[in-house]
């Protein structure tokens, strides 16, 4: 009778280290029953200003980063880059800022908002003169004052940098003041590409790399690097961003070997 006993208190002792067991793992489910710790990592969201000019190209920076990277989400904030830092200068909140014009990086890093030691000039691109595909009478720039251009489409100069460099290209030709006329201008090089290639434009001053990817509209000359200012875009680190260490990870991932691949894919020429 006291073997019983014995077996029994055994077995109930045994049945309630289990249940203890149980407990203790639905109580802590990131614990393996190893002991390893398998909770996923906190997913940190970046929110990025980024140039119309760069948005294709930094969709597929996006889908490389995060394959490599998949606890950081992130969110494009897209325009031109004088309304970016202009909201960034109001305190809309951002991680990190790629301009397409060193000016409107400048005026946010006088003000204190880039966070010391993490810009750097990035991407090159060039400026040209498309027209319609399949339209012909307009061979180079010389034809825009002659009747063959009754419209030219050009980026706000004040805040679309592609607008700007393509007055300080019509400038350098002693043009900008006898086209005053045929001047019509676009928000963002988005929309100078369409309104060229449903031709309610003649011509129109773009980047290269957007001009590049569209079958609507055809290269017709390219201003040379001496007629503006380089065509540079300039990233860095927002000073007032919450993640500025994942922030700047995402910044170095542009330098890697893939990004670069990406970039030279999409026309643009790395800075460095």
């Amino acid at each position: 009778m006291q073997t019983n006993r014995r077996s029994s208190l055994s077995l109930l002792t045994f049945v309630f280290g289990l249940v203890t067991m149980g407990c203790v793992q639905a109580e802590n489910p990131s614990i393996s029953a190893s002991g390893t710790d398998t909770t996923a990592p906190d997913t940190v969201e970046l929110t990025i200003s980024v140039a119309a000019s760069a948005q294709d190209v930094m969709q597929d920076i996006q889908t490389a980063y995060q394959t490599a990277t998949p606890n950081v989400a992130i969110t494009y904030n897209v325009g031109p880059s004088g309304s970016l830092a202009q909201q960034i200068s109001q305190g809309a909140p951002t991680d990190i800022f790629l301009s397409a014009s060193d000016p409107w990086m400048d005026a946010l890093e006088d003000q204190g908002l880039i966070l010391d030691g993490s810009r750097q000039d990035l991407l090159l691109n060039t400026l040209v003169l498309i027209v319609p595909r399949n339209q012909p009478g307009i061979s180079g720039f010389a034809d825009l004052t002659t009747d063959r251009v009754s419209k030219l489409a050009i980026g706000e100069p004040d805040s679309v940098p592609a607008g700007g460099y393509a007055k300080e290209t019509l400038i350098s030709l002693n043009m900008f003041d006898a086209l005053q006329t045929k001047l019509v201008f676009g928000k963002d090089v988005r929309q100078l590409m369409s309104y060229v290639a449903t031709g309610n434009v003649d011509a129109g001053l773009v980047y290269a790399t957007d001009a590049r990817r569209s079958d609507q509209v055809e290269i017709v000359s390219t201003a040379s690097a001496d007629m503006h200012s380089p065509i540079l875009y300039p990233v860095g680190v927002i000073a007032t961003s919450n993640h500025q260490e994942a922030a700047q990870d995402f910044i170095d991932f542009l330098s890697s070997d893939p990004a670069v691949a990406i970039f030279e894919d999409y026309g643009f020429i790395m800075a460095d």
